[in-house]
């Protein structure tokens, strides 16, 4: 499944689409203007929330923090690097996602046990100011898809 992302989506508490292939909008995003950190809700086409991130705080790295239910459910860390960007995507268990790329390509690759399941490309939409998210249909999409909201946050906002 290939779902469009505008870049840079944030807007100073405004709400933002995650369409599909064929422009249908298939999740939300709110974000909490004025707030300690970016607090964003991920939301189903009818609104209902399915995932709060929210930046954590007084950490070295950038690092933000899936909340499911008022649960933890997984914790998107940058990983300092020298050239490439990294990122973990750490979910319960050994399921752990590693996510690499370059910023200025707006390319990156998410991998799970040595297997690409999901990767950002511009080139999907190429003319216009949006990339693709081309995730594997056996993955988890809305935790992927709020790995890719929190590298849009940290590499747009300077990452701090």
């Amino acid at each position: 499944m290939v779902y469009r992302i505008k870049e840079k989506f944030w807007s100073w508490g405004g709400d933002f689409c995650i369409e599909d292939e064929q422009k249908n909008p298939r999740f939300y995003v709110k974000g909490k203007a004025f707030s300690w950190g970016n607090k964003l809700s991920f939301m189903d086409e009818n609104k209902n929330e399915l995932a709060f991130i929210s930046q954590k705080l007084m950490s070295w790295k950038p690092q933000y923090q899936i909340m499911i239910d008022g649960n933890l459910f997984a914790e998107v860390i940058k990983e300092w690097s020298w050239f490439n960007k990294k990122f973990t995507l750490d979910v319960p268990g050994p399921n752990d996602y590693t996510i690499e790329g370059s910023f200025w390509a707006h390319e990156f690759t998410f991998m799970r046990g040595g297997v690409e399941v999901a990767k950002i490309s511009k080139k999907h939409w190429t003319w216009t100011d949006s990339y693709g998210v081309d995730i594997l249909d056996s993955e988890d999409h809305v935790s992927i898809l709020c790995a890719c909201i929190v590298i849009d946050q940290v590499l747009h906002d300077g990452g701090d």
